[in-house]
C-alpha cells in the first residue's frame, strides 16, 4: 500500500485519532477507531468471495454512516466502488449494472424492491438482514475479524461515477486513490479545514464533490455530520444541532434554503459557528451571495469550478467575491490552467479560448468509451506553444476540458460556455451563458430561461430564447431591454414562453435544452 490511498486515510485517523468524532447522522455517532474495526470486518468478507482483482461493486441506498462504511470498505480493497445515486429509476440502475458489469451489490432496506424488478440475478448485501439479500453488515460484524491488511497502489483504479441526464445514457468516469486522496488534500489545503471542523454532508456520495466530503473528513480528522436535505427547517437544525462549521453546496441548495420565508431562517447569531461554505456545480447569482452572507455572516465564500474529468481545477478567493462575483478564480495547488486559441496559442486576456487542465486531481478516463476518453485526455504535446516540455517528456495527460473561458488582465478566469454548446450565427461566435446573464440581472420579472440555437442556412445558426416567469411577456420589451446591454447578432430570433422547464439532470435544476430544442423542431 502507498501513502496515495483512500485506505491510508483511514489507517492515518484511526491510528492519530482513534476516540476522536467521525461521523453523525440521526443519532448515530461514530469514532475512527469504530470506523477501521467496522471497515475492515467488512473488506475481510468481500475477500471471501474471490472477485477478481478490479471488481465493480455497486452501491445504492439511502444516505446513512452505513453507506459511508460500504464505500470505504471496497476502497479497502482491489476493487472497485460505482456508488449509485437513489432517484435513479430501476431501468437507470439497471443501465449502470450492466455497463460498469457489477454482479456485487450493497443496499439498505428502501432499494430491495428496485432489485426484485430490475430483476438483478448477482451477489446482494444489505445494512440489516433481509431475504433478498445473501448477507448483512449486522452478520458481517458478527462473523468477521477486525484485522485486515491489503496492498493497494496509489494508481489502482479506485471508483466509477455515472451522472444521468433526461436525453442519452452516461458515460462513467473512472477515477484512481491518487486523484482522490489529491482532492482531499487540495480541498483541505485552501478550506484550511482542520480536525476541529464539522463538515456538512448534505451531498450526495454518486459523484466527486459528495465523494470529497468523506476524504476531506479522514484526512483532517474533522467530523463529518450526514444530513438529507428535505425541507429548509431541518436543514438549518442540522446547522446548528450538529455544530457545522464547513458547508459544501450545489446552487440549487441555497436557492431552496432561502426559498423560505424570511422570518422562519434562524438568526445569524445561531451560525456564527459556520466559517466557510462552498459551492460547485454551477454559477452562484448575485442573490444567492446576498442570502449567503445575509444569513451567514460569519462564512467565507468559496466559489469552485470542476471539470467531469478532473475534481477541482479553480476556486475564487472569497475576498474577491464581491469584487468579482462572476469569476471562477485561478488554479487550485498543485494544478496549472491554460486558455487555449484555436491556433493552440495561449490566450490574450480577456481572449476566449479553451480551458486546459494540468497537474492533480486528473482521472483515467471514461470507461468502455474509448472516443471520448480520446477527446478530453490529450498528451501534453497541446501546450507546445505554450510550455517548454523539459527533455521532449510527451507522455504526460492534460484535460482539454472543453469549457470556454478567458482571463482578466490580473488573472482571473471567467467561464463563458461549453465548447459544445457555442453559437456560430453571422459569422460570430456566441455565448448563450452570456444572454442569460443579460436576461438574469435585467429582467427581473424572468425566473428562468435558456438560450440555444436552431440551425438556420441563411446565418448558420439562429439564436433562440425560451423563458418562464409568472406572466407572459412582450417579446418586443425582451428585446428592448436586451439591446440596451447586447450587440444586434446576440439577439435572439425567436423568444418563446415556457410554464416550466424541462430539467436536464437528477441532481440539480439545469434545464434540458436539448429537449426545448427537440419541441422547438417538432412543431416545425
Amino acid at each position: 500500500m502507498t501513502v496515495n490511498t483512500v485506505r491510508a486515510l483511514i489507517e492515518n485517523a484511526a491510528r492519530f485519532a482513534p476516540e476522536k468524532l467521525a461521523l453523525i447522522h440521526e443519532g448515530r455517532r461514530m469514532t475512527f477507531a469504530e470506523i477501521l474495526d467496522r471497515v475492515n470486518r467488512i473488506a475481510n468478507y468481500l475477500r471471501t468471495l474471490d472477485l477478481p482483482s478490479g471488481s465493480r461493486i455497486g452501491i445504492y441506498s439511502e444516505k446513512s454512516l452505513d453507506q459511508v462504511l460500504a464505500i470505504l470498505a471496497i476502497l479497502s480493497t482491489d476493487h472497485i466502488v460505482v456508488p449509485i445515486t437513489r432517484l435513479l429509476k430501476p431501468e437507470q440502475v439497471r443501465y449502470i449494472i450492466d455497463d460498469a458489469g457489477i454482479e456485487t451489490l450493497i443496499t439498505g432496506d428502501r432499494k430491495i424492491d428496485t432489485f426484485r424488478q430490475i430483476a438483478f440475478e448477482g451477489r446482494l448485501i444489505s445494512y440489516t438482514p433481509s431475504e433478498e439479500s445473501a448477507v448483512s453488515f449486522e452478520e458481517i460484524y458478527k462473523c468477521h475479524p477486525a484485522a485486515y491488511g491489503c496492498s493497494i497502489k496509489s494508481h489502482d483504479n479506485a471508483a466509477i461515477t455515472y451522472s444521468f441526464s433526461t436525453v442519452g445514457n452516461p458515460k462513467g468516469i473512472v477515477i484512481d486513490h491518487r486523484a482522490l486522496v489529491d482532492g482531499a488534500r487540495i480541498v483541505s489545503a485552501y478550506l484550511k479545514l482542520t480536525d476541529a471542523d464539522t463538515l456538512s454532508g448534505i451531498l450526495s456520495f454518486n459523484l466527486d464533490y459528495g465523494l470529497n466530503q468523506i476524504f476531506a473528513t479522514l484526512y483532517t480528522r474533522a467530523t463529518l455530520a450526514l444530513h438529507r436535505f428535505v425541507l429548509p427547517a431541518d436543514f438549518f437544525t442540522h446547522l446548528i444541532r450538529d455544530a457545522v462549521t464547513v458547508l459544501p453546496l450545489m446552487p440549487i441548495h441555497i436557492t431552496e434554503m432561502f426559498d423560505e420565508e424570511a422570518h422562519r431562517i434562524p438568526t445569524p447569531e445561531q451560525f456564527a459557528r459556520l466559517r466557510a461554505v462552498t459551492s460547485s456545480g454551477g454559477n452562484l447569482t448575485p442573490q444567492m451571495i446576498a442570502n449567503l452572507q445575509t444569513h451567514f455572516p460569519a462564512a467565507e465564500i468559496y466559489s469552485m469550478h470542476g471539470l467531469t474529468e478532473a475534481f477541482r481545477s479553480a476556486y475564487l478567493d472569497p475576498a474577491q467575491i464581491h469584487i468579482r462575483p462572476g469569476s471562477i478564480g485561478k488554479a487550485v495547488p498543485d494544478v496549472e490552467l491554460y486558455i487555449l486559441n484555436e491556433a493552440g496559442h495561449a490566450c490574450a486576456p480577456r481572449e476566449v479560448g479553451e480551458l486546459i487542465h494540468r497537474g492533480a486531481c486528473i482521472y483515467k478516463g471514461f470507461w468502455n468509451a474509448p472516443k471520448a476518453t480520446a477527446q478530453r485526455f490529450k498528451s501534453i504535446k497541446i501546450l507546445d506553444q505554450v510550455i517548454h516540455s523539459e527533455g521532449r517528456l510527451t507522455d504526460e495527460i492534460v484535460v482539454a476540458s472543453g469549457d470556454y473561458v478567458y482571463a482578466d488582465e490580473e488573472g482571473y478566469i471567467y467561464f463563458v460556455d461549453r465548447k459544445d454548446d457555442m453559437i456560430k450565427t453571422r459569422g460570430y461566435r456566441v455565448s448563450p451563458y452570456e444572454i442569460e446573464s443579460v436576461v438574469r440581472d435585467h429582467l427581473p420579472h424572468i425566473t428562468e430561461c435558456a438560450v440555444f440555437s436552431l440551425p438556420d442556412d441563411a446565418i448558420e445558426e439562429e439564436i433562440v430564447m425560451v423563458y418562464n416567469a409568472p406572466a407572459e411577456l412582450s417579446p418586443n420589451e425582451i428585446l428592448f431591454e436586451l439591446k440596451q446591454h447586447l450587440p444586434h447578432y446576440m439577439l435572439p430570433g425567436q423568444i418563446h414562453y415556457h410554464t416550466s422547464m424541462p430539467r436536464k439532470s437528477l441532481h440539480s435544476r439545469e434545464i434540458d435544452k436539448g429537449a426545448l430544442r427537440e419541441e422547438l423542431v417538432s412543431r416545425g
